[in-house]
């Protein structure tokens, strides 16, 4: 897959070749959804707690006798059916966690990657950055690239301490390490901008996951080619 190199003024700076390996695979969208349901069940807390009927203080006197005055029986003002009364299955502290393979995890990230190409929804822009912190010229880099305004995830290479400061303050941009990216961080945005240096640290982290489906398919091959039946010849029949 073919797309233009930006230059920050918006103008082209040449084509480049996204990697088939990773942006051009079929997604797989069940693997998609539970990448991003694991990665926001695990950012809970889970620290919401209500007090039930033992735990709410006062209550420990009966408030009416239990006969002749004609109304309900009660033993406690902190009933749940009262106001002021403990919560009945309230909320309790607990432990939010789920784990996913690494495999399933990868090929979660290229399904999102290739979902995004797919869309059209990726951007490459050369190797950028500024002498000090100015979230002006980083709002100007955007405006120059019609990506003013749009929820964009700009991934780099490595860490960059000025681009960082410079684009933290912009309402709609985040900035992601390209080895740090998440599927979830991939796919809640409008436009995936990526540097031209974080192409090769985005592909390297599926080299493993190549090679192996490679050689699973290569296994699958030679299976399907020795069930074949041997066609039989003029000479053979004779």
């Amino acid at each position: 897959m073919e797309v233009t190199v930006k230059s920050i003024d918006g103008s082209s700076a040449g084509n480049i070749d996204l990697s088939p390996a990773v942006f051009g695979i079929e997604p797989n969208n069940h693997v998609v959804y539970q990448a991003v349901r694991a990665q926001l069940t695990n950012s809970r807390q889970g620290t919401s707690k209500a007090k039930e009927r033992a735990e709410v203080r006062g209550g420990g006197r009966k408030p009416w006798r239990q006969k002749g005055r004609g109304t309900a029986r009660a033993g406690t003002i902190r009933s749940p059916l009262w106001i002021g009364g403990g919560t009945i299955f309230g909320p309790r502290p607990r432990f939010y966690k789920l784990r996913l393979p690494e495999r399933v995890l990868k090929l979660a990230k290229q399904s999102a990657f290739s979902l995004k190409a797919q869309d059209g929804q990726v951007m490459v822009i050369d190797d950028f950055s500024f002498d000090t912190p100015k979230t002006a010229e980083m709002a100007g880099v955007l405006k120059a690239l019609e990506l003013d305004g749009v929820k964009t995830l700009l991934l780099t290479a490595g860490y960059d301490k000025n681009l960082w400061l410079s684009g933290r303050n912009i309402p709609k941009l985040r900035m992601k390490e390209a080895a740090n990216a998440s599927t979830y961080d991939l796919l809640d945005n409008q436009m995936l901008l990526i540097q031209k240096s974080a192409l090769p640290v985005i592909e390297k982290l599926f080299e493993g996951v190549q090679s192996k489906l490679a050689a699973d398919s290569a296994v699958a091959e030679e299976t399907a080619l020795a069930d074949e039946p041997v066609a039989e010849t003029e000479g053979d029949e004779a």
